[in-house]
């Protein structure tokens, strides 16, 4: 008898991983966001030709790692004034982050000539940083945050985490977790970032 309780038990344990997983494989029965091949580096550039310079000069860094955390974010904030922003905070270690990098590809590559995206990478290894960046390129530069300090000041729950800013550079929204579809970043951007006008 025990060792028939001891097997129902050991079923039990499998069926509720096998559950999991799928779950996590899925948000409300949808498929997950997979990664999809991305542009290479020039064709990503010509999309983007003619933006304005400051959004250019973000174009300039694409998928570099720069250093100067929370001040260094701040001014290039300021440098994008008169453009609405995103920030997106991610980590080689986040497995959302790797859902949604291929969502945020495709948004900044359709939107970047008018609305600044630019990365914070949390807590990362350089390599790993590196790493993720060269199985997901992106179109702008992402700033270390090697301590937190960024994450601290705009008090986010956790990674990955998207902030909105308008083009008066105010802060408008958090979304916490990854975006999944290019829809649904999409809206957000509208609604929080570029305003109904923009839409």
């Amino acid at each position: 008898m025990r060792a028939a309780l001891i097997a129902l038990a050991a079923i039990a344990v499998v069926a509720l991983i096998a559950v999991g997983l799928h779950q996590a494989s899925s948000e409300d029965g949808a498929p997950a966001a997979r990664p999809t091949a991305q542009p290479s580096r020039a064709a990503a550039l010509e999309r983007l030709a003619g933006s304005p310079p400051a959004l250019a000069a973000l174009h300039a860094q694409a998928d570099e790692l720069l250093p100067g955390g929370l001040p260094a974010l701040t001014a290039r904030l300021r440098s994008v004034t008169g453009h609405p922003a995103v920030v997106n905070v991610w980590a080689s270690w986040c497995g959302p982050c790797i859902q949604e990098a291929p969502v945020l590809q495709e948004v900044s590559l359709d939107r970047g000539r008018e609305v600044a995206f630019i990365g914070v990478d949390l807590k990362d290894s350089r390599s790993g940083a590196q790493g993720f960046l060269r199985r997901f390129p992106s179109s702008y530069p992402s700033y270390e945050d090697p301590d937190g300090k960024i994450f601290n000041h705009l008090r986010l729950a956790g990674a990955p985490a998207t902030i909105f800013f308008d083009a008066a550079g105010e802060q408008q929204y958090i979304h916490q977790g990854p975006y999944l579809t290019a829809a649904d970043l999409r809206s957000d951007i509208a609604r929080y970032a570029v305003g109904k006008a923009g839409a």
